[in-house]
Parts: C-alpha cells; sequence; structure tokens
C-alpha cells in the first residue's frame, strides 16, 4: 500500500491536486494522509512553551483547521468512491514547509502531491512558493499540479536530462515503474548547448538507454535553446501529459550563482509536474510539535 502526503491549504487550488492524486493513483491501494498547518497570527508565550493544547487560551485556528479537514473528507466521500483508498487527516501547528519535512523524516511517505500556483516578478525572486521550498528540501517524490489543472490518462511523460549526471538505479526506477504502470511513452530530452557531448555524457545516454530498454523510450535532442526555456517551449509543442525531473541538490554557491532549473519549472509549469531527488537523506529525531490526526 502507497502512502501518499496531501497538504492543504482549504483552497480550490489544494482541492483540484486532492482530486488529480485520487485520480492518479485510483488502481492502487493506497493511504492518504490530509494535511493542514496553521500559526496564529501573533506567536503567543504559551505555544512556545508547549502549543495550543498547553495554552488556556482558546485558539480558533485548531477549530478552523478540523472543520476544513472534516469538509475535505465528506466532499471526497461524496466524489469519490474507492474502496482502495483509505484517509488520515492531520493538523498541525507549524509552518507548511517545516512540517512536510518532519513528517517525511519520520514516516513512509511514497510521494507528496500538491498544488501550485506558481508567482511572477518580485514575489517569484525574493519569495517562491511553498511548493518549490517543499521541492527543494524533500527526500522523496513530489508531484504537482497547475491551478486548474484536470486529470486526464497520462500516455506521455517527458524527462529532460543534459547527461552529466550519474543516476541512480533506484531512482531511474521510480520513474520506470510509473512509466510502466501507466503504459505511458517516456521521452528522454536532451537540451543541446551548442557542445559536443564528452564520454561521461555519452556513458551515460547507454545506461539510460540500458535501463529503459523494455520500454522503449524514444530520445529526442533539441539542439540551440537555453534551458529551462527550452523545456517549456517543448512541452506547448508536444503536449506531453507529465514532466519529470531529477531534483539535484545545489550548492550554496551555486544557488547564489543561478536558479535552479527545477525551481525556475516549478514556479511556472503548465503540466504536472514530478520531481525525484536525487538522493536520499538520514531521517533526523522528529521535532515534538502539536498534531492531531484521525483515521477514517
Amino acid at each position: 500500500m502507497k502512502k501518499i502526503l496531501l497538504p492543504t491549504d482549504f483552497s480550490n487550488n489544494a482541492w483540484n491536486a486532492i482530486c488529480y492524486a485520487l485520480e492518479f493513483f485510483k488502481n492502487e491501494k493506497c493511504e492518504f494522509h490530509i494535511l493542514h498547518t496553521y500559526t496564529p497570527i501573533f506567536y503567543r508565550i504559551d505555544y512556545i512553551i508547549g502549543g495550543p493544547t498547553f495554552s488556556a487560551v482558546p485558539d480558533k485556528g485548531v477549530d478552523i483547521a478540523q472543520a476544513g479537514l472534516d469538509k475535505t473528507l465528506v466532499d471526497i466521500k461524496l466524489k469519490y468512491k474507492n474502496a482502495k483508498h483509505i484517509f488520515k487527516i492531520r493538523s498541525a501547528f507549524n509552518t507548511l514547509t517545516n512540517e512536510v519535512k518532519e513528517l517525511t523524516e519520520t514516516n513512509k511517505f511514497d510521494f507528496i502531491v500538491m498544488g501550485t500556483q506558481g508567482a511572477t516578478g518580485a514575489k517569484e525572486i525574493f519569495l517562491g512558493t511553498n511548493t518549490v521550498h517543499i521541492i527543494r528540501k524533500s527526500t522523496i517524490p513530489v508531484l504537482t499540479v497547475p491551478s486548474g489543472y484536470e486529470f486526464k490518462e497520462i500516455k506521455s511523460i517527458v524527462f529532460p536530462t543534459d547527461y552529466r549526471q550519474s543516476y541512480q538505479k533506484k531512482n531511474l526506477h521510480i520513474l520506470y515503474t510509473l512509466a510502466n504502470t501507466l503504459k505511458a511513452q517516456l521521452t528522454i530530452l536532451h537540451i543541446k548547448e551548442e557542445y559536443d557531448l564528452n564520454d561521461e555524457q555519452k556513458m551515460n545516454i547507454k545506461v539510460l538507454a540500458d535501463h529503459f530498454k523494455k520500454l522503449e523510450p524514444s530520445f529526442v535532442e533539441e539542439r540551440g535553446k537555453l534551458m529551462p526555456q527550452a523545456i517549456h517551449e517543448y512541452i506547448e509543442e508536444n503536449k506531453p501529459d507529465l514532466l519529470v525531473m531529477m531534483n539535484r541538490k545545489h550548492s550554496f554557491l551555486e544557488r547564489l550563482r543561478e536558479k535552479s532549473n527545477v525551481d525556475a519549472i516549478g514556479l511556472h509549469i503548465a503540466i504536472p509536474f514530478m520531481t525525484i531527488p536525487e538522493s536520499q537523506q538520514v531521517p533526523v529525531k522528529k521535532i515534538d510539535k502539536e498534531r492531531n490526526s484521525e483515521t477514517v
């Protein structure tokens, strides 16, 4: 049984991502954890000491969170009746990015599915979005769903690569299993920025070809274009159903020098977008915070 984490702020965008997830995994046994996080407008000293349970002063955030989660469950049961799916609801006094990070470090989740509306201008440069922050820190695959995107059968998956990195078999296996299960055509897209491939890149092409051999993938090369705009242009022209990328860990100096392609794509992508972390981190001890959990 797969364990899927579904963050929600009770917006239409979050509900759309939940609907997409239920359709995406409709043929598999899944345990969905619906998560809502909240923080008071002003941090009170009693929260610092022990959270809302410790406080003698009522907090409307707890009631709002519970009411929203209850309504989400009712809406799911009215629209979807799938015996393969069970649900757990979670509320937490925490920021969304920190709560997701802590939960994925202490629970064996397989995927995170959430919505993204993107950002523009100074907001994009300075703040980004919750989705991008979660993608950066996540140690498990994250599937993001653009605002208003309705589910349709996934018949084609595009996987961009510069062939410069060596891939771990376990990460390639996630993509292989996904494409094989969905019976989707896999396209391996190379954006060639006017240079010849070196020996390492040629070796990585062979690794990809050997690993995905049974899927009979297509290898496509786009010349004279720059990332990440080239990926957006390819998506617009060819209309694949899903974009999958490896999420490479960028150093602090690299982040000062240039924006990660994954970040830029995550802010603007027009189709569902899955990121697979390049490496797994060692789990750390869970931080004790106020959480409410219920199985339905």
